[in-house]
């Protein structure tokens, strides 16, 4: 039994996420295969008995990796068993943390030719030392406007590794 589980990551939370779903998996005796979605030119999905895809989130739009993976694996992505979550700081919110109340994910489903078999929606990580000048200008803006966190010498860690395991057990059962 293989799964093959891909990333989409700007500052390397959803990589962090999605390694801790490949390790509750292996450890239920489930062989993973982890990519970047970055660096996938090519791949085949028929090795694979699932897929499960994760991306995040910057200034309100998903990577384009993302939008391309899904489009040119839209038939094998449908006939497999599926799923996917997204990664944004909305979801530090408890009630954004879910597909139908998180607007990103939302959108995003809705627009895809993609139906994944599960959903969910993971809260990020805010590291304004690890920003860039602007990026960290722009994001302390936006947390501002949202009721966020707006100290620029902060690392906070929003993730509910909780929620991540429940839904490395659901990934299993489906």
């Amino acid at each position: 039994m293989s799964y093959l589980l891909l990333y989409s990551t700007q500052d390397g939370q959803t990589k962090k996420i999605i390694t801790r779903i490949a390790e509750n998996l292996r450890r239920s005796g489930v062989e993973c295969d982890l990519r970047d979605l970055a660096t996938v030119k090519q791949i085949s999905l028929a090795p694979y008995q699932k897929v499960m895809v994760g991306a995040s989130i910057r200034y309100g739009h998903f990577n384009s990796v993302l939008h391309q993976f899904v489009i040119c694996h839209q038939k094998q992505l449908n006939q497999k068993t599926t799923a996917f979550f997204g990664v944004n700081l909305t979801a530090r919110k408890p009630e954004k943390r879910t597909a139908e109340t998180n607007a990103y994910v939302r959108k995003f489903l809705m627009k895809s030719p993609w139906r994944p078999d599960l959903c969910n929606v993971f809260a990020g990580a805010l590291l304004y030392p690890r920003y860039r000048w602007l990026d960290r200008i722009m994001i302390q803006f936006i947390m501002r406007m949202s009721g966020g966190e707006t100290d620029t010498t902060k690392e906070i860690e929003y993730t509910d590794w909780a929620q991540v395991d429940r839904f490395s057990n659901e990934f299993l059962q489906i």
